[in-house]
């Protein structure tokens, strides 16, 4: 079994080499080659979760050398589940943008680059939850680097570059963080597996130990858009087309989150530094969300609602205990999916209405009732509506803060009902504004361009819609027949607003709601599966004895 724990990095990577090899000569091939990988690899995930829950971590150092010269790979219970929700959010939003590009019939969309760079970004998302040492973790991050400029960038439009460049200047600044960190523990302690590094560093003095910690927090906050390091957030994902901001909504920031965890319980046991990530928690919460009752962008709303939730999860890091554990977990699985539901709901919206500016929508309730339903749900879950799995999520962090009692662990309590508050306001405003009110005067209509085929707001004159930097000055609106495929594509130029919304588009929306609701459905499951790991890591040993071979 433990040669399986490999496999989710590898197919990813073997597979992007035969995606460039075909390129656009075969694109049917090319998207089988992705949809059937990525299937496989949510296969794999699953066995691995099961088999780490059965047996225990599972181990492999790579042409068997052991550490610390070696690369090691760990798969436990904590690893195979973000593995296993990833896998399928991947594969969901995989589906989502095949049925975009492929209703969009634009020969310059960019297919070609696109799965292979998704597919890299796989790997590296899969080698960060199985990563056993700190250099392993490290190239997981660069990995990703390199697959999330590319997507971001896709199309080469003016806002998608300054985005992206916005976000690799952000990422290479927490890279460099991120060596100064490593080179220091491995000049200190001669090692950089997290399981020697676990019995080593409690001889190092306190200072030491705490500068350490404070680098690798830094960099894994930087990852998460952890309050007061997300401001780069809200100004880099809006820009990037449906399908790429939902996965990177859902998983990247996860990404950070889940090394966090890993490293305060595995290296740093102890929580010297609670009370500052239960400020910072506090403070991602109201912040986040208050930028998000800001905000008439729907796509900017849903940035600023996942820095505040991301404080949720800093929450149950910040006490320390197993309740708090497992509450956090039950939320990460929880928030993965559901912020990506809502991006790719915004991608919907966007196509139907031609806009996410929510003062330009309104009466999609009665015009489009499918893509309410798909929005509503996933908002009411996002709130914390009992009984949904972010209500499940949300009550086990509480009820770990009250069981805590410090003061500390009670501002939390009181500052996520504020939370929850406020973010079932954000959300009831969307609702009546992009739904339940009658449509505006001058909303886009069925086959309507909106935006022209540059995408650029590089001057601030006002084109014929009235509004500064949408790309149509000087161009008179062009009309076409509706019902064929106005929203940012894959490529970054606009299409045709359409009645019809695509089908694979609205499946693979339904199929992360219903991969929600799954954890309501089977929450008592799930609870005992997330508190098991909430023991695991806590304890310490499993791991290092697996790895170690004692």
């Amino acid at each position: 079994m433990n040669a399986l724990v490999p496999l989710p990095v590898l197919l990813p990577l073997c597979a992007t080499g035969l995606s460039l090899t075909f390129g656009t000569r075969m694109q049917r091939f090319q998207r089988f080659i992705s949809v059937a990988v990525l299937t496989a690899v949510l296969a794999l995930s699953i066995i691995l979760m099961i088999a780490a829950d059965r047996q225990g971590p599972l181990s492999v150092h790579l042409g068997d050398f052991a550490p610390p010269l070696g690369i090691t790979l760990v798969a436990d219970r904590l690893s195979g589940l973000m593995l296993t929700v990833s896998s399928a959010v991947t594969l969901c939003v995989l589906i989502y943008s095949l049925g975009q590009g492929m209703t969009d019939r634009d020969k310059e969309t960019p297919l070609a680059v696109f799965h292979p760079a998704y597919l890299i970004l796989v790997a590296g998302v899969s080698c960060t939850f199985l990563a056993g040492d700190l250099v392993n973790l490290f190239v997981s991050f660069e990995i990703m680097l390199v697959a999330s400029f590319v997507l971001l960038t896709l199309g080469g439009t003016g806002p998608r570059m300054r985005a992206g460049s916005t976000y690799v200047i952000i990422s290479l600044f927490s890279s460099m963080v991120f060596l100064i960190a490593i080179a220091m523990t491995y000049a200190a302690l001669g090692t950089v597996n997290f399981a020697q590094l676990a019995e080593r560093l409690p001889g190092l003095p306190l200072g030491v130990q705490t500068l350490i910690q404070a680098m690798l927090i830094t960099v894994f906050a930087i990852k998460a858009a952890v309050f007061p390091v997300a401001a780069w957030l809200p100004d880099s994902y809006p820009t990037a087309p449906a399908p790429v901001t939902a996965v990177f909504a859902g998983l990247l920031t996860k990404v950070g989150v889940y090394c966090m965890m890993r490293t305060e319980t595995l290296l740093f046991p102890g929580n010297r530094i609670g009370d500052l990530l239960m400020a910072v928690a506090l403070a991602s919460m109201l912040i986040g969300i208050l930028g998000a009752v800001a905000q008439t962008d729907l796509k900017r709303l849903l940035s600023f609602t996942l820095i505040s939730h991301i404080g949720f999860m800093v929450f149950g890091i910040g006490l320390a205990t197993r309740e708090a554990y497992g509450g956090a977990i039950v939320y990460v699985v929880h928030h993965i999916t559901v912020q990506t539901t809502l991006f790719l709901v915004a991608g919907l919206i966007e196509r139907r209405g031609g806009t996410t500016e929510l003062t330009r929508l309104g009466g999609l309730a009665k015009a489009a009732p499918i893509l309410a339903l798909l929005f509503f749900v996933p908002a009411m879950n996002l709130a914390g509506i009992p009984p949904l799995s972010g209500f499940i999520g949300k009550l086990g962090l509480m009820r770990a803060g009250v069981a805590d009692g410090s003061a500390w662990a009670w501002i939390l309590v009181a500052g996520s009902v504020v939370t929850s508050l406020l973010t079932l306001y954000v959300t009831a405003k969307v609702w009546n504004l992009a739904f339940w009110r009658a449509a505006p005067p001058g909303q886009a209509e069925a086959g309507t361009v909106l935006e022209s085929g540059d995408d650029t707001d590089d001057d601030t004159d006002e084109g014929p819609d009235g509004v500064p930097g949408t790309g149509d000055e000087g161009i008179e609106p062009v009309h076409r027949p509706a019902g064929q495929a106005v929203a940012a594509t894959l490529h970054g130029r606009a299409v045709i607003t359409t009645s019809r919304l695509p089908r694979p588009m609205m499946a693979a929306t339904a199929a992360t709601i219903a991969l929600a609701l799954s954890f309501t459905v089977f929450a008592g499951p799930l609870t005992a599966f997330t508190d098991r790991s909430a023991v695991e890591l806590v304890e310490r040993t499993p791991y290092i004895e697996e790895v170690l071979g004692k």
